[in-house]
């Protein structure tokens, strides 16, 4: 099994997955820079981290849209293999057109960094599989832009095809105004995911939660489970 995490000028989670899949897991996982092109098949899942790619500058992620290592991440995807986009990394798979939506300011126009209580949607992904539906998770968030926004055509084809993935538990918990208080959802295949809490940051006994894990916990499963193979 092998990793790939992507990383753009102004990531700074790209190690904070690193540590988790490579240190907690032991998977070996490449970090690959975003101006240069290469054939991604070799590996099981490519995450794109959290950060301030660019800068931020036009909008999250705008720019990161077309970097060069974006359009090998499109293919991959369409040729079935696993993408976790994780705050920024899921602005940028919107602005890619490999998920649906936009995202805005925060509804309260700051930034916002606290532990939030998620609710699973969808246990049955392969990034939920080893949570239970209902289940409530607690994960960092910190964030300007998650405002997850979505037309009502687009809000129903995400409920109908059961691509919502994690919700804030309730308004309280929402730190954005997400509709739907969505927090992530997966492509209609089910192969790309976008979240805007990061799971990686509650991944260790040392630092204080590990509720993050279940997430990497089921990617490796489903992986597991198909033989380490993507596209199958």
């Amino acid at each position: 099994m092998k990793f790939a995490v992507i990383t753009f000028p102004g990531s700074n989670c790209d190690q904070d997955i690193f540590q988790v899949t490579n240190s907690v897991y032991n998977i070996e996982t490449d970090m690959l820079w975003h101006n240069t092109k290469q054939d991604l098949s070799k590996y099981d899942c490519i995450f794109l981290p959290g950060g301030f790619s660019y800068g931020d500058y036009l909008r999250s992620g705008a720019i990161a849209r077309f970097a060069p290592m974006m359009g090998e991440v499109v293919n991959y995807a369409e040729a079935g293999g696993l993408v976790v986009g994780i705050c920024n990394g899921f602005q940028i798979l919107l602005e890619a057109g490999l998920l649906a939506g936009a995202m805005k300011v925060n509804n309260s126009l700051k930034f916002i960094c606290k532990t939030v209580e998620l609710e699973i949607v969808n246990a049955e992904t392969p990034f939920t599989n080893q949570t239970k539906k209902a289940e409530i998770l607690r994960i960092p968030v910190a964030h300007q832009e998650g405002n997850y926004f979505i037309d009502k055509k687009g809000l129903a084809e995400l409920k109908k095809n059961n691509q919502i993935v994690l919700r804030y538990k309730d308004e309280i918990e929402n730190p954005n105004g997400s509709i739907d208080n969505i927090a992530g959802i997966t492509n209609k295949a089910g192969n790309v995911f976008g979240l805007m809490p990061h799971p990686e940051r509650a991944a260790e006994e040392i630092l204080g939660n590990v509720d993050g894990k279940k997430i990497f916990d089921s990617i490796i499963n489903f992986l597991q489970s198909r033989g380490g193979k993507i596209g199958a």
